[in-house]
């Protein structure tokens, strides 16, 4: 059986060959029905461009690598899930590496990554050491996505608008009728982002002396242990506000540990708007971080990269929105 040619699918799709290749390469130059023509075709035919011809002629491998902080963290599935959308439609295929994993071993975090010849990096979530990214991104195209410390000259950086979802969510809470709220605060520059934003947005309402903050390391089990330290203190708060989900979830299990019932008693709201917060029986509260529009802006930068690969890097901020769900309320009970 004859495999389709691009020269089949320029036919299909009404357009000359190096239109065709301009859209498998992810081109922002192609007007939109052109673009979807092609695509239509291409599902039509079944056809796959031959990944070894290609990397002889282009001396590319087609593969973009993609370093991803913690596996374990479900707001990554989301971005991936944006991020290999873009990067499919343009012929490229992603190769996942764990950089805790790697630092564990003592492995250079992209080192396995660069050792197979990928054409580009995007670090997902936060590496305790950008600027070790400074000696890769002089060799190939570094996105850095989800993350806001300072990169290395030539990094693009996309990332949720931090500062206004935990203005968001902190609003929608004083706005419920809490007085005293309190924060579970993370690490890193997302997390500092989110704290000052939130004393921020309770000193603008006069309420910066009933602010608690309390340390969290961003997982379930540290979410319930914070939560269980603010809610065993002579005044709790009426309603907390956790850095992520996931330690918004280990808040709710203290709440229930303790005979609280959410919302009744406590208002809990966590951050990303993950697979998590959207299961029926938690109904999370939460701010949606714009993951899948991260993982795109991501890949379109690395694509345009490829382009032009000298320059300043760029920051790009997602717009975050607030999703009310079922734990959060007027507080009743606790005034």
């Amino acid at each position: 059986m004859k495999h389709p040619t691009i020269r089949d699918v320029a036919e299909r799709a009404g357009v000359s060959k190096s239109l065709v290749s301009l859209v498998l390469r992810g081109s922002a130059q192609v007007r939109p029905e052109k673009r979807q023509a092609v695509l239509r075709a291409v599902r039509e035919l079944g056809y796959r461009p031959n990944a070894a011809a290609r990397s002889l002629s282009e001396q590319r491998t087609r593969t973009v690598g993609v370093l991803l902080n913690d596996l374990r963290n479900p707001w990554f599935v989301d971005l991936l899930d944006g991020l290999n959308s873009l990067l499919h439609a343009a012929g490229l295929y992603m190769l996942l590496a764990d950089a805790r994993l790697n630092r564990r071993t003592g492995q250079d975090p992209a080192g396995p990554l660069g050792d197979l010849g990928v054409d580009g990096l995007v670090v997902v979530g936060t590496l305790p050491d950008p600027a070790a990214l400074g000696p890769v991104a002089a060799r190939m195209p570094v996105v850095v996505a989800g993350a806001r410390e300072p990169v290395p000259p030539g990094v693009d950086v996309v990332a949720g608008d931090d500062a206004e979802g935990a203005r968001l969510v902190t609003e929608h809470l004083i706005g419920l009728g809490h007085r005293r709220i309190a924060h579970l605060a993370g690490y890193g520059e997302v997390g500092a982002l989110r704290r000052h934003s939130f004393a921020a947005a309770m000193g603008a309402h006069g309420l910066a002396g009933q602010a608690q903050v309390e340390p969290c390391d961003m997982t379930e089990d540290g979410g319930y242990r914070a939560a269980v330290r603010l809610l065993s203190r002579p005044e709790p708060p009426t309603a907390v506000f956790a850095v992520n989900d996931i330690a918004g979830v280990g808040a709710l299990s203290a709440a229930g540990e303790l005979g609280l019932r959410v919302p009744h008693d406590l208002s809990v709201a966590g951050y990303d708007n993950t697979g998590i917060s959207r299961l029926r029986h938690v109904r999370l509260t939460t701010v949606d971080n714009a993951g899948h529009e991260v993982g795109r802006r991501a890949a379109r930068c690395l694509l345009d990269r490829f382009g032009q690969p000298a320059g300043e890097g760029s920051r790009h901020l997602t717009a975050p929105t607030l999703e009310v769900r079922g734990t959060t309320a007027t507080p009743v009970s606790r005034g």
